[in-house]
C-alpha cells in the first residue's frame, strides 16, 4: 500500500477472519476462485492426486483427566469461561512413524495437469487419511485416475472407487506374510513420479508458514488452512500465466 497509515492493523485482520468463520465463507471463496480458474481454461485434468499434511497447533497443558474428557467430547466444568476460551478442545494427537503430532490435517485433492488444489477438507490430526478420501474426489476432473500413497489403499477403498467409476492408481502395500513383488514395487516407483507433485504443494505451503496454526479450535483452523489453500492457488495461477506468456 502507498500509505502505511491506512494499512489494516492486527485487530482488523482478526475481525476479518472471525467474520469468515462465523459466516462460513472460506470454502465459498475457495470454490469461487476455482470457478474462475475453470473459466480461464485451467480445468482439472490428467487425474487427481490425494494427500494430507499435518498442521501443528500449540500443545495444550492439560491433566490426564482433562484430556480424557476432551477426547470424549465432554466439557471440563472446572474451567472458567476465560480459561475455556484459551483451550483448544478440537485438536488431537496422532503418531506417524516415530514422531507425534498435535493439531489438524489439511487433506487436499490436487489436479495432475496444473498442480492446483481442487478440493480440500480440514480435520483434527487423529483422522486417518483414508477417511477423508470420498469427500475429496472430484468428478469434474477429465481423467478418472486417482493417485495416493499406500495409506489410502484397502479393499473397501478399491471397491468404492470402482463403483464410482474411478481408476485406482493408489500405491500397493505389502502385508504380513505377503510382501510386495518386484513388479509391484516397480509399479509403486512409477506411480511416485506423478504422485510426488502433490508434495510440491505442501512444500510451498511449508515455506509460507502453512505447517502451523496459532488459532484455537477447528472452526478457526478451517479458515487459516482454507486460506492457505486459496493463496497457494492464486500464487500457482500467477506462475502458470507467467510461464504461458513468456
Amino acid at each position: 500500500m502507498s500509505d502505511a497509515k491506512h494499512a489494516p492493523d492486527r485487530n482488523s485482520f482478526w475481525l476479518f477472519r472471525e467474520s469468515l468463520k462465523e459466516l462460513k465463507l472460506t470454502e465459498t471463496l475457495f470454490n469461487e476462485f476455482n470457478r474462475q480458474l475453470d473459466r480461464a481454461g485451467l480445468i482439472a485434468r490428467k487425474g487427481q492426486l490425494i494427500d494430507a499434511s499435518f498442521v501443528k497447533a500449540p500443545v495444550q497443558r492439560n491433566t490426564p483427566d482433562e484430556n480424557a474428557r476432551i477426547k470424549a467430547g465432554e466439557t471440563v466444568e472446572d474451567w472458567s469461561a476465560s480459561k475455556r476460551s484459551q483451550k483448544d478442545t478440537d485438536a488431537r494427537w496422532t503418531k506417524k512413524g516415530d514422531k507425534s503430532y498435535y493439531g489438524y490435517k489439511n487433506h487436499v485433492n490436487v489436479d495432475n495437469a496444473h498442480k492446483l488444489v481442487r478440493k480440500y477438507t480440514v480435520t483434527d490430526a487423529s483422522v486417518h487419511d483414508s477417511q477423508a478420501l470420498n469427500g475429496l474426489l472430484d468428478s469434474g476432473n477429465t481423467s478418472h485416475a486417482v493417485r495416493a500413497d499406500s495409506a489410502y489403499r484397502s479393499e473397501a477403498t478399491e471397491a468404492s472407487l470402482k463403483a464410482q467409476g474411478y481408476h485406482s492408481r493408489i500405491h500397493r502395500k505389502g502385508v504380513r506374510g505377503k510382501p510386495l513383488t518386484d513388479r509391484e514395487k516397480q509399479g509403486n516407483s512409477t506411480r511416485s513420479k506423478t504422485r510426488c507433485r502433490v508434495e510440491h504443494v505442501f512444500a510451498w505451503m511449508a515455506q509460507w508458514g502453512g505447517t502451523t496454526v496459532r488459532c484455537i479450535g477447528l472452526a478457526r483452523a478451517e479458515v487459516r488452512i482454507g486460506f492457505m489453500n486459496l493463496v497457494y492457488n492464486m500464487r500457482r495461477f500467477c506462475v502458470i500465466r507467467r510461464v504461458a506468456t513468456s
